[in-house]
């Protein structure tokens, strides 16, 4: 996520430690993992004021879909772990580029919703993501490396996600 190793490769060799697990562990995980703080609260709000919300992500869509179910997303995008006989593959579709193709699905989503390219916002944290939220009219770093801090239009040390409402809430009472 600093950008120092290749992604996709090291997607697949984490993905291949996972050869011939039970694909039930996937559940065990989802229902351990927490949702981050001022998650629910932010989409929630973001919702009722009539803005789309999806979530590009280097991790797996099994996990996604879940946030999208239970979220309400408008869309999700992640790399598919392969399962066989109710079994983890060593494979996974990984996109070739996860940092390219954040940028390339902001687009085509905002064209979907027929929304301005100035007016989408994107949130990261990773290296991976600094295309995407160079590509968004609002860029926000949120809890991230280095790296994304310095090249990122606003960064989110400190607050929860709502920190995210707070600075759209400013800049929609710019206007």
């Amino acid at each position: 996520m600093r950008g120092e190793l290749d992604f996709t490769a090291s997607l697949r060799q984490r993905v291949a430690t996972l050869k011939d697990a039970d694909a039930s562990i996937l559940l065990q995980v989802r229902d351990a993992l927490p949702l981050m703080p001022g998650l629910a609260q932010l989409v929630l709000k973001l919702e009722t004021l009539g803005w789309k919300v999806a979530i590009a992500s280097g991790g797996f869509t099994f996990f996604a879909e879940y946030l999208r179910d239970k979220l309400h997303l408008d869309a999700v995008f992640a790399n598919e772990l392969e399962i066989r006989d109710g079994k983890l593959t060593a494979t996974c579709s990984a996109i070739s580029s996860m940092r390219n193709i954040k940028p390339i699905r902001l687009r085509k989503l905002a064209e979907k919703y027929e929304i301005p390219t100035a007016q989408t916002v994107a949130i990261g944290d990773g290296a991976n993501d600094l295309p995407m939220i160079k590509a968004a009219g609002l860029g926000i770093a949120y809890h991230a490396k280095p790296k994304v801090n310095e090249q990122a239009e606003v960064t989110i040390r400190h607050a929860d996600l709502m920190g995210v409402f707070c600075i759209l809430s400013g800049s929609m009472n710019q206007k």
